[in-house]
């Protein structure tokens, strides 16, 4: 898989993520991350989020415990989700979309993915994301996710603060 230098006009393959992705998974991070986040948070914490969650170890790891979904068009990655464990809550942890794929309903897709791979007995998901991406707000709102608490950021920056959201998975929030 690599990472498309120009969007196709295909419907994104939503699936698991595999050993042979995780090279296309970081070079998405690492054009996608920064840009989005920059703006937001600042330079240095946006470098910080692709050195930290995006390298080739952190993804792999994932990627093997089963954790990480993927879009990809023509073999280009243009989606990736994943999920970890926050003591006893599965959190989703990533979620992003190329922006020329935005508002398509593949951030849906993607957070399908990633319930289809949850243990039959889990009865609800978490995701956290940092105070300042308004976007990712609205688009868990609408997703059904809602907010369960605010962390303050230990830099004291209250755009650094993480929101923590939560969504019971029903019948009805099942896809």
């Amino acid at each position: 898989m690599t990472s498309p230098s120009t969007p196709p006009a295909t419907v994104p393959l939503v699936r698991d993520a595999r050993p042979g992705d995780v090279a296309a998974i970081c070079a998405f991070g690492q054009e996608h991350v920064r840009p989005h986040y920059a703006p937001l948070i600042g330079a240095e914490a946006a470098d910080a989020q692709v050195r930290d969650w995006w390298s080739p170890t952190y993804v792999a790891v994932g990627v093997e415990a089963g954790c990480v979904v993927v879009a990809e068009v023509g073999g280009a990655c243009v989606g990736v989700g994943q999920r970890g464990r926050y003591g006893a809550d599965h959190v989703v942890y990533k979620l992003y979309v190329d922006p020329a794929f935005r508002g398509h309903g593949l951030g849906p897709r993607l957070i399908d993915g990633l319930v289809r791979r949850l243990p039959p007995e889990v009865t609800d998901l978490c995701v956290e994301h940092v105070a300042a991406n308004t976007r990712a707000a609205a688009f868990y709102e609408r997703e059904g996710f809602t907010v369960e608490r605010v962390d303050p950021s230990p830099s004291g920056n209250p755009a650094l603060d993480v929101v923590w959201r939560r969504r019971l998975l029903t019948a009805d929030t099942l896809r």
